[in-house]
């Protein structure tokens, strides 16, 4: 009778706190304050050796390959997974057990410690302090009634089959799968095209800023997806054991993704919302279904959006890259010519290119970043990203990806492990180049 109890009262507690939050974040809020970061003094050039050998393989699974790739401290998982929704995910849970049932609690119990961090400030201290009092999982099992509507189902059933293999709470998997939803993370990212680079290449940067403090950054993964026939075509998660949401990523159709959590809008944003299609969720489903840049904007265009964001959207086949002021209330397709936020001073257009700097008003890091294009102009290539705008900018603590679209290869590390030496953040780590050409000609296991 007291776990029936219990339960009914979750489910009221979830019930009001959906009401309170479709009202508060649906009002629009005044919207001009900046950001008070600034890149770091004694930024450096990156001039660590690229690692260029193919992965190295481990083991299968009926429906699965283990590789690694890397050597010494700047290493990562490389997981192939083939099938319905249910069976990769129930692949990657057979090859990653013992990760798996290691990581994903310590994110929960590190996230519930972090909770008075994690939920959104745009959210009222009051009502912030109601959540911390009754939970994360409350927290998170509301974010799942806000946004399952609007979800695509099959991500889902990937995480039942991923729960069925290790035997770790689907609830749980779920919930920490939601997280992003809460705490978009303040990243950067580049578009650069056409004149703008060497020999014209679409280049695309996506610069992951968001915990390093947490076991995130210990169980770094590439996992490669070939979805059965009818369900999408091959692509690849940038992220982390076990995560099937998407951060990062390329397509075998020519497409990268990018993504920077949005903290200091401007009043073009407008007001936001919590029900809709979660952001990750989306990502997935552009990597995982688009064929086109054009695709991805109708995509973003039609669904029913929820957070602040700034997204992009690389396309190797068109030879170009489009930014996006994504929010509840507008949408905004941006390039060189439409280069919002407008600002001549820290901000400028640049030809071929689109850029933006840990969030939208944020003139410290737009600026670097902006300069350090400019000096490199007509030359980008993924050497001069990775060298020198990167870590000159000090973006990316977390994960740095760059996707040579053209060629269909992708440069990629990872912040410091625990246990392990170097530099603390990706930016001024190993890169681990990554053909994904040859990834997706690996074929499934003949078990």
């Amino acid at each position: 009778k007291k776990k029936k109890k219990k339960k009914k009262m979750k489910k009221v507690i979830i019930g009001t706190l959906i009401g309170i939050i479709a009202i508060v974040m649906m009002i629009s809020e005044t919207k001009a304050a900046y950001c008070h970061g600034k890149p770091h003094d004694g930024a450096h050039p990156n001039t660590t050796p690229l690692y260029t050998k193919p992965p190295t393989y481990v083991k299968s699974t009926k429906n699965g390959h283990y590789y690694t790739v890397g050597e010494g401290d700047d290493m990562y998982d490389v997981i192939h997974v083939y099938g319905t929704p249910y069976e990769m995910g129930y692949a990657q849970g057979q090859l990653m057990k013992e990760k798996l049932r290691v990581f994903l609690p310590a994110i929960f119990d590190y996230l519930q410690e972090e909770i008075g961090s994690n939920i959104p400030k745009n959210i009222p201290e009051w009502l912030r302090k109601y959540i911390a009092e009754y939970g994360l999982d409350v927290a998170l099992d509301m974010t799942y009634e806000l946004v399952r509507f609007y979800t695509n189902e099959k991500i889902f059933e990937e995480m039942k089959g991923l729960a069925d293999a290790t035997g770790i709470d689907y609830y749980m998997i779920r919930r920490i799968h939601l997280i992003g939803e809460l705490t978009q993370g303040k990243c950067s990212m580049m578009g650069a095209w056409g004149e703008a680079t060497e020999a014209g290449k679409t280049i695309q940067l996506r610069a992951f800023d968001w915990d390093v403090k947490g076991p995130f950054k210990n169980y770094p993964s590439v996992t490669v997806y070939h979805p059965n026939e009818g369900n999408g075509h091959p692509f690849i998660n940038i992220g982390f054991v076990g995560f099937v949401a998407s951060f990062s990523g390329m397509s075998s159709e020519g497409l990268g993704i990018s993504e920077i959590g949005i903290y200091y809008p401007d009043e073009s944003f407008g007001g936001e919302s919590r029900i809709g299609n979660a952001f990750v969720f989306l990502l997935r489903d552009i990597l995982q279904y688009d064929q086109t840049l054009d695709d991805s904007i109708t995509r973003m265009a039609t669904t029913r959006r929820t957070c602040d964001l700034a997204l992009g959207v690389g396309d190797g086949k068109l030879g170009t890259f489009r930014g996006f002021a994504y929010s509840h209330d507008s949408f905004q397709v941006l390039d060189d010519i439409n280069a919002k936020p407008k600002n001549d001073s820290w901000h400028p257009p640049i030809k071929n290119v689109y850029y933006l700097g840990m969030d939208w008003l944020c003139p410290p890091y737009n600026l670097r970043l902006g300069e350090q294009i400019k000096k490199y102009h007509g030359k980008i290539n993924p050497e001069v990203m990775m060298q020198q705008v990167v870590p000159m900018t000090t973006t990316g603590n977390l994960q740095v990806s760059i996707y040579d679209l053209t060629e269909q290869v992708a440069y990629v590390s990872y912040a410091r492990g625990d246990n392990e030496d170097g530099p603390a953040y990706a930016y001024d780590r190993r890169y681990i180049r990554i053909d994904t050409k040859q990834l997706w000609n690996v074929t499934k296991p003949a078990l």
